[in-house]
C-alpha cells in the first residue's frame, strides 16, 4: 500500500467516525431525520474507506450500496446485520431528506446509532 492510499483510507474511516459523532450531537437536539441522514452517510464513508482499501469502485450511491453487498457481505466479510442496516439507513436518508411530511421518532431512529458505531469499528478492524 502506497503512502497516498493509506492516506485516503484513513481519512474516509476518520471522516465515518466524525459524522457518526454529528448523530449523536443531532440526537441529543432530536433532530431526527438529520440523524438518519448523518448516520447514512457515516456508513457511506466507511464503506468507501472498504473500497480503496480493496480496490472497488463506486461511483454512486446505489453503486456503493450494490457493490458492498457484493463484495462484503454475500462472501461473509462481513455481517448480514450490516448490510441490512446500510440498506434500512439508505431508504430512511432518502425519504427524511426528499420525502414531504416525513418526521423520524427516536425510537426508530436511535437503535441504528449503537449499530453504526459496531459497523464502523468492524470496518476499522479490517482496514487496520
Amino acid at each position: 500500500m502506497n503512502f497516498e492510499k493509506a492516506d485516503l483510507i484513513r481519512y474516509r474511516i476518520e471522516r465515518a467516525f466524525e459524522t457518526l459523532e454529528e448523530a449523536k450531537i443531532l440526537a441529543n437536539a432530536n433532530h431526527w431525520n438529520t440523524v438518519a441522514n448523518r448516520l447514512y452517510y457515516s456508513c457511506f464513508y466507511a464503506i468507501n474507506s472498504l473500497f480503496v482499501f480493496d480496490k472497488i469502485n463506486a461511483h454512486t450511491h446505489n453503486g456503493v450500496k450494490s457493490n458492498f453487498h457484493k463484495e462484503y457481505i454475500k462472501n461473509g466479510k462481513f455481517d448480514i446485520k450490516y448490510g441490512k442496516m446500510y440498506n434500512q439507513l439508505f431508504n430512511k436518508r432518502g425519504e427524511g431528506d426528499y420525502e414531504d411530511f416525513v418526521k423520524f421518532k427516536k425510537e426508530v431512529i436511535e437503535p441504528y446509532i449503537m449499530n453504526v458505531e459496531d459497523f464502523l469499528m468492524s470496518v476499522n478492524n479490517y482496514i487496520t
